[in-house]
């Protein structure tokens, strides 16, 4: 016998209850998932092997038995809002994501839109949320059925923060592949499988996959969908980034995979590695850098489609670019004295003496350089750094590689892979001069109130909290991140200390930061491990550069942690904290930290230091060796040095390049015009924040576990909540006992910030809809809402009826890979007034959310409700008008959002046509009669 055939969006009765068909795998299948169910309670069953058969079935009308009051019927109206997932547009995914995007954050979105395949390099800003558009475009292509696996590849820092990223803000879950997990992940795979085989979304380490061997494994079985983070490092021409490079090319070639790369530096002054990064999205482009005028005319039109590059002055245009804070920024100095003058001053000629005096082996010479300029840094850090730096043994006989990593660290090294390696470097060799050294520390770090330096951070972070400011102290050093956050404590008797270095794995770094902005008023200290991969903005809105780095990219990455997308505070402080009379704080300064700002204001973003910054940065060190063995003075003046006239010429050189990238590649096609209303559609059909928290407040209250102040958010044990059912499936989800809430979107802390996407919103907007729809559904359960209700208003001026419809599309997209049907849902309201006319739709949900006048006799209710109900037939046609004006409308937002932005190429995305499933759902119907 063959089975019936059920096309996708209609209604069936199977296993005794109700479902929607959803698009099947292949007959005689089906898909289905239940009337008022979730994603979670998706079957597939063969209607042979059912013994009672699969038939197909009508949505049940409201019942009148029991009347409800307009406290019962909003529930139910946000219940029914709050439950769609699939939904009907203009942007597919507004229903999964977990957070309020902004328009301009909208752009990239719709820019990948236009494109097949899609291929963007995004260049924002530092803060603006790059992460949030690489996500936004992931979701939808997902949501539209464009895509079902996807990868991220980032720096190996960057791995936990993505995984947690598109979890809490996308509803994506995804396995990390680092070189840690990967063999457990192996370990865990049946025979014959591979990683990126089994797990469809993957965030991988770029130094896991970026060797031959993995690297053809990757490319195998690589998803069509790639996000690649901090981009730029793939395309320069060092060892590493070779590598990483070859990886990227891979990638590139097969001529229909999806490409998405994120950089907030997309040249770094190097022509060439911009050239490769750019040929990357389509080879062509790699020769736009040298081409001649004519040919780079046309070569920048095309490359506008796919590049996206703006400043925090370009999102001011925007209606809501005002989520940015003020920052402002400050200075204040120490001056060395006493004993710390004569440590300081001792140290220097200790290591102007030792690199003077090397001998002739090469290697040895270079590797008391840069022991003795560690040892230096270690110095102006602290005496606890110092101390530790001066007993740790260094290895001269060790590999000749090492001068190369001592190197690296000294010059704060490449800001995406070194920023944990916080530990102070090795300065002890046989030297008996070094007891002496090693003396004086011992006795200043024993004393730190005595430190100048400490005693100025103290008095000026004392202010910053009596301000209401909750500050970070960064440190370069693991001693010296230690001995601060100790005096603090003992000095800020009333604020919660803690201390983070990279001496924790990154999930311990996570849990103490999110312990600490449990406290009304916090001060974290912590080295640079934390300086990329955890956000801080929800916690903390100050930044105190303690040590200085030696890479300027080190400082904006910084400050990036709390000035960024998504800082509630109006304001945020930057102090920086020198010596006043360091000669290594003085050329740091002067010659690379206020040039690297003085560029930053000329061009409006960060120029990075160009690629032979180390070269550059040692000859300024050598200077400040050679200006104090020559002259045994302490001076700040280095402007006049050759080497500090070179970075200043080759720097100059490379901001002119960024100046003239920028007026050729700024995005300027999308205007805020353009976007604004796409997103409005879509938070309209399904709610945004006002109607999560509106939901959630009423359910939670009608079930027995009301919301009650704590601190700035709420708390509400879940023990108490009914039904059993939904507790149960909150208690799966991991949400048991007593949590603790907030809905704002910088919810600090171990609060649980609450959206519609979030679990405990979806699934307790399902639990109330799908008792509301079930006949069987006990009337006295508190999570049973009736369907019908009605009461007096003084909105209206005769009797009107407002029916509540969950309207179902199905939605065919025909691409260049071939057909998909997927399910769309809104929901809407449509009124009538007392002769059956059809009221406009605008005023309707004002009418209904009203303050109700008064009560009807209950008589009276039942009367007007039947009445109402009796009606229903005779509205039909005007239902099916509404979900056939919604379904023409719902196909014109698809084409004009998939529509070329350049009228010569081909058109992209292929068709999409979109026809209601009829009849409509009647989910609730309310009845006004006039005051």
């Amino acid at each position: 016998m063959n089975a019936p055939a059920f096309t996708p969006g209609s209604l069936v009765r199977a296993r005794g209850r109700e479902w929607i068909v959803l698009p099947a795998p292949g007959e005689p299948f089906l898909r289905l998932r239940p009337l008022s169910g979730s994603e979670e309670d998706v079957q597939i069953l063969d209607p042979r092997l059912e013994p009672d058969g699969v038939d197909s079935a009508r949505f049940a009308p409201p019942s009148g038995e029991v009347p409800g009051t307009q406290a019962d019927a909003l529930l139910l109206r946000d219940a029914l809002l709050l439950s769609l997932r699939r939904g009907a547009g203009p942007f597919r995914s507004a229903g999964r994501i977990g957070f309020e995007p902004r328009a301009y954050q909208l752009v990239p979105l719709m820019m990948a839109l236009k494109l097949d395949p899609v291929r963007l390099l995004i260049a924002d800003d530092v803060g603006i949320g790059k992460t949030i558009e690489a996500g936004l475009v992931a979701r939808e292509m997902m949501d539209r059925g464009e895509i079902d696996r996807m990868a991220v590849l980032c720096p190996p820092h960057l791995v936990d923060q993505w995984v947690g990223e598109l979890d809490a803000k996308f509803n994506i879950a995804a396995m990390a592949v680092t070189s840690a997990s990967a063999g457990r992940l192996e370990r865990d795979l049946p025979p014959g499988e591979r990683i990126f085989d089994v797990h469809p979304v993957t965030v991988v380490s770029l130094d896991y996959v970026k060797s031959a061997r993995r690297r053809d494994d990757f490319l195998r079985a690589c998803p069509d969908f790639v996000v690649v983070d901090e981009a730029h490092t793939c395309a320069s021409g060092t060892k590493g980034q070779h590598q990483r490079y070859e990886l990227l090319s891979g990638l590139a070639e097969k001529a229909t995979r999806h490409l998405v790369m994120l950089t907030a530096t997309p040249h770094s002054g190097d022509q060439e590695a911009f050239a490769r990064l750019l040929g990357l999205i389509h080879p062509d482009f790699a020769g736009l850098v040298e081409a001649g005028e004519a040919e780079r005319r046309g070569l920048r039109e095309r490359l506008a489609v796919h590049f996206v590059q703006r400043r925090r002055v370009d999102i001011d245009a925007w209606k809501d670019g005002g989520s940015f804070p003020k920052h402002e920024t400050h200075e204040k100095t120490y001056r060395l004295a006493g004993e710390h003058q004569r440590f300081f001053e001792d140290v220097l000629d200790y290591c102007a003496e030792v690199t003077e005096s090397a001998g002739a082996d090469d290697r040895r010479r270079r590797l008391a350089f840069w022991g003795t300029l560690a040892l230096m840094r270690c110095v102006g850090s602290s005496p606890a750094a110092a101390l530790r730096a001066l007993i740790t043994r260094a290895d001269l006989d060790a590999d000749p590689a090492d001068d190369e990593i001592l190197r690296a660290r000294v010059l704060d090294g490449e800001a995406d892979d070194l920023a944990d390696d916080d530990a102070e470097p090795p300065a002890a060799i046989e030297d008996p001069r070094l007891a002496g050294l090693i003396a004086q520390a011992r006795t200043l770090a024993a004393e730190p109130k005595r430190d100048p330096k400490l005693k100025l951070l103290l008095e000026e972070v004392g202010g910053l909290v009596a301000k209401g400011f909750n500050p970070v102290v960064f440190c370069r050093y693991i001693a010296t991140a230690q001995a601060v956050g100790e005096a603090l404590r003992g000095a800020l008797k009333d604020v919660a200390v803690d201390v983070v270095t990279g001496e924790l794995q990154s999930g311990e770094r996570k849990e103490r930061v999110d312990a600490l902005a449990e406290n009304e008023k916090r001060l974290l200290v912590a080295t640079d491990c934390l300086s990329e991969g955890i956000n801080l903005q929800s916690a903390f809105d100050a930044v105190v550069h303690y040590d200085l780095s030696w890479n300027p990219t080190r400082h904006q990455q910084r400050e990036g942690r709390v000035d960024r997308f998504g800082q509630p505070s109006k304001v945020v402080r930057s102090l920086l904290i020198y010596g006043e009379n360091s000669p290594v704080d003085g050329a740091v300064l002067n010659v690379i930290l206020r040039k690297a700002e003085t560029i930053r204001k000329e061009t409006g973003v960060p120029v990075p230091l160009p690629d032979d910054e180390r070269r550059m940065t040692e000859a300024l060190m050598q200077a400040v060796l050679l200006r104090r063995s020559s002259q045994r003075q302490m001076t700040l003046d280095f402007a006049a040095e050759p080497a500090a006239r070179e970075i200043d010429a080759v720097w100059r050189d490379a901001a002119e390049r960024e100046k003239r990238n920028r007026t050729v590649f700024a995005q300027r096609q999308l205007k805020p015009a353009e976007v604004e209303p796409e997103w409005e559609k879509a938070r309209a059909l399904l709610g945004g924040p006002a109607e999560t928290r509106r939901f959630v407040e009423r359910a939670f209250a009608r079930l027995r576990a009301p919301l009650e102040p704590a601190g700035k958010g709420f708390k509400t044990s879940l023990s108490a909540l009914v039904p059993i059912a939904l507790r149960e499936r909150l208690a799966d989800e991991g949400f048991e006992k007593t949590i603790r809430v907030a809905f704002e979107e910088a919810a600090a802390g171990n609060r649980i910030r609450l959206h519609r996407a979030h679990p405990i919103v979806g699934l307790t907007a399902e639990a109330l809809l799908e008792t509301a729809l079930d006949p069987a559904s006990d009337q006295d359960d508190p999570a049973t809402l009736p369907r019908a209700a009605a009461w007096r208003s003084a909105a209206v001026a005769e009797m009107t009826t407002v029916l509540m419809l969950r309207i179902r599309h199905r939605l065919e997209t025909t691409t260049r890979l071939g057909g998909r049907v997927v399910i769309a849902e809104e929901a809407a309201l449509v009124g009538f007034d007392a002769d059956g006319r059809r009221l406009p739709d605008e005023r309707l949900a004002e009418i209904v959310e009203a303050p109700a006048a008064g009560d009807l006799p209950e008589a009276v209710r039942l009367r007007r409700i039947a009445g109402a109900l009796e009606r229903l037939p005779e509205w039909k046609a005007a239902l099916d008008d509404v979900a056939g004006a919604r379904a023409e409308a719902l196909a014109a937002d698809h084409a004009r959002l998939r529509q070329a932005a350049d009228s010569r190429q081909a058109r992209v995305g292929g068709t999409v046509t979109v026809e209601p499933v009829l009849p409509v759902d009647v989910v609730g119907l309310v009845v006004l009669v006039p005051a």
